[in-house]
């Protein structure tokens, strides 16, 4: 039987080419403008996952 792909989970993380995981910073939604002007900065960039999850995370995404 083919495996399915866990929708949740291919919404919120990318696999790069090279085979890393991008996800985006939590809290971007409201309440932004308390933030100091280094995390808004860091906001805008997606972060690496990290190593302790990667391989979990691909098994939940096996067609990506």
């Amino acid at each position: 039987m083919k495996m399915k792909t866990r929708k949740t989970i291919a919404k919120r993380v990318v696999i790069t080419k090279t085979g890393k995981l991008l996800k985006r910073h939590g809290g971007q939604d409201h309440f932004n403008s308390r933030d100091s002007g280094k995390i808004t900065r860091k906001k805008r960039r997606d972060q690496t996952v990290s190593k302790a999850y990667v391989k979990n995370l691909k098994q939940l995404m096996p067609n990506s």
